[in-house]
């Protein structure tokens, strides 16, 4: 993650890591599948996830009996990694940041960095991510963007922009759009991809999505109790069974540093 003063990204989830553990979405099997396939992910690999956070996207990559730095420059959320994943010995906590993740030249067969990569420096994280990465070494950016059908997500849109200050500057700037990455990748880009996820929550769970957010208001603030109200009609004309159903399209972008 990139460096700043007092709106440094690197501390703005550090007060919502419980909600953020419970209740963001992981990603789904397909995308692991498809690096492998592609052959980006050998087997054994050795991963630098970089932005890593509470560990959601490490998770993946340990599971398939690869070796994990998970880089988080925020002390909270690495802590909550460490209490997730600590039961597998290929993982390593690193207090680090895309710009300067303090491991070893040439180290890595791949670089990942899930629902992080909008808030590294592009520059120095490209010199960064070439120093670290083995000569056939691959970089997979990715995040789970929000679909905007079927009716339900446009409403559940709707009261985010209605109840959720900072919202839209928010959503615009937390994924890259197809010209920033290949801008960061140059000629080094491969391929973009995507792959269907979705949640099924019922309502606490679905508060507790949005409250895992750093642009949603927290309890006992003024704007709170009209966003709960606002989710709980919205929950209340759209669940079946209890639950009602996010849907997310994972987006993956993979190039190497050319």
């Amino acid at each position: 993650m990139s460096s700043g003063a007092a709106s440094d990204p690197t501390e703005r989830f550090g007060n919502r890591v419980a909600d953020y553990v419970r209740y963001r979405p992981g990603y789904p099997p397909a995308l692991i599948g498809h690096l492998q396939a592609r052959g980006w992910l050998p087997p054994q690999a050795v991963v630098a996830d970089v932005g890593a956070g509470t560990g959601l996207s490490s998770a993946l990559f340990l599971d398939q009996g690869c070796t994990v730095y998970a880089v988080e420059p925020n002390g909270p959320m690495r802590d909550a990694a460490m209490r997730l994943l600590h039961g597998h010995h290929g993982f390593h906590a690193v207090a680090g940041r895309a710009e300067a993740t303090t491991l070893p030249d040439g180290h890595v067969d791949l670089v990942a960095a899930g629902t992080a990569f909008h808030w590294f420096d592009p520059s120095p994280t490209r010199t960064e991510f070439a120093r670290i990465l083995r000569a056939t070494g691959v970089i997979a950016l990715f995040w789970n963007l929000r679909s905007r059908e079927p009716a339900f997500m446009r409403d559940y849109e709707a009261v985010l922009m209605a109840h959720c200050a900072g919202y839209a500057e928010a959503d615009a700037s937390r994924r890259a759009d197809d010209e920033s990455i290949r801008a960061f990748f140059g000629t080094g880009f491969l391929e973009s991809a995507s792959f269907p996820n979705a949640q099924h929550l019922d309502f606490d769970s679905l508060l507790g999505r949005v409250l895992s957010s750093s642009y949603a208001p927290k309890p006992g603030d003024a704007a709170f109790a009209p966003l709960e109200a606002a989710l709980r009609r919205l929950f209340d004309e759209n669940e079946v069974g209890g639950r009602v159903t996010l849907t997310y399209h994972t987006r993956l972008h993979t190039g190497r540093m050319h």
